[in-house]
Order: structure tokens, then sequence, then C-alpha cells
């Protein structure tokens, strides 16, 4: 069995989409407004990217900057209608304003997913209470991945949360598998990929020029080859 890592590239549009394909990612997500930390992108968007390239999509679900969910009736209708659109993967999180997950919001948005494999981000990193979130969610249909910084301030600061965690997949809640993202940098790799973690998530990092030029293929390739290393 192959230990490739998975490489997880954001993805504003096509030319980002076809620019991580070809520097090696396994896998995109596709938001837009990263002023606001990433919200839904629109069907015209998603379309274009799903016909640029051949690699997974995962779909943000998110329309308002934060982790509240804001109007979840929205929510459910551009899961619905990205659905329809041929979207197979997603991304959601929700807390309410104690820092519990919101699970009202995140289970109705679930069912209108109907089984498809979704990503919970970085509201993790904002809970009061990790542990107890991945609990609430463990039943729910489709959740594969946690994306997690292990602190809201990044990877540096988030380390030992993420090393302890990946240390008890064996656990219920812990099954979902750690993808690593948030202030990440090539040099977290290392102690990352002995604790056994396995899927990496990069934004700025693949855009020399910053979030208002292109991802690069060459930066992009730079943490592939560190990955299979």
């Amino acid at each position: 069995m192959s230990n490739r890592a998975v490489l997880e590239v954001i993805a504003l549009d096509a030319e980002d989409a076809v620019a991580a394909q070809a520097g090696g990612a396994d896998r995109l997500e596709l938001v837009t407004d990263m002023a606001a930390d990433g919200l839904t992108p629109s069907l015209e968007t998603f379309t274009a990217i799903r016909d640029a390239v051949g690699i997974p999509l995962r779909v943000m679900l998110r329309v308002a900057d934060g982790f509240a969910a804001g109007d979840v009736d929205v929510l459910v209708e551009k899961a619905r209608a990205m659905r329809a659109a041929g979207a197979e993967e997603f991304v959601l999180g929700f807390l309410d304003q104690d820092g519990h997950v919101d699970l009202v919001a995140v289970e109705r948005i679930v069912a209108e997913l109907n089984g498809c494999s979704w990503t919970f981000h970085r509201a993790i990193d904002r809970a009061s209470d990790r542990d107890a979130l991945r609990k609430h969610l463990a039943d729910l249909p489709g959740l594969d991945t946690y994306l997690t910084a292990g602190s809201p301030s990044g990877v540096d600061a988030g380390m030992d949360v993420l090393l302890a965690e990946a240390g008890r997949s064996d656990l219920p809640g812990y099954e979902p598998q750690i993808m690593v993202g948030g202030g990440l940098r090539l040099d977290h790799l290392a102690r990352l990929r002995e604790a056994g973690i396995e899927a990496f998530h990069i934004g700025g990092a693949a855009r020399p020029g910053g979030w208002d030029g292109p991802v690069d293929a060459a930066a992009v390739r730079q943490w592939r080859e560190a990955l299979d290393a």
C-alpha cells in the first residue's frame, strides 16, 4: 500500500486548479473571498474547475466570515445546487456562541450531502473542547477529515496537540484523517510525518505573490517533493 501523503491546495479559479494539479496536488479545496478566510465559490467557478482538472474537489460551504453558520437555509440550498452540478466532496464546520459544535446546522447540511465525503475545517481550532466536538460528530455520515493546525494561532502553537491527536486514531471521534493546515511550513513536515500524519493543506504557501497572485506550480511541486522524500 502506498504511503504517499495527501497534498490539498486551495484554488480560487480554474487557473489555480490547473497549476496545483501540475505541481502534484492530490486534491483541491474550492473557495472564494480569502479576505473572509474562504466562502462558497460560485457554481460557475465550480464547473470551470471541474472541467479543467481531474483530481478530487472539496467545495467550501460557508457564507460568512467567522465560525457561526449564519443562514442555514442558504447553506442547504448552496449544498443542493453544488450536488446538482456534480460536486461530491465538501468542507464545512460551525460553532455556536459558546464554542461548541453547532450540531443543528451541521446535521442539516450533512443530510443534504447524502453520504458525500466532507472535511470539518479549522472551526475545530476555535472549539471550547476539541475532544467533545469530535465525539459529537463521530456518527455523522461522510466525515473523513479534520483540517486543523492544532491551535487558532497555527501549527507552531498547535504542534503538541496535533502530535497527541495523531496518537488517538483508534479512539471514538479520532478515526477521520488529520489534515494539517494553517501556518504550515516545510520544516514542520518531518515531525508530523513521523507521528503518522499523512495529509497536508496549503494556501498562501502555494502563492509566492500572495493571495492577489495565482497558484504557482513550482511552489506546489516543492511541497510534493518534500512530502515524497
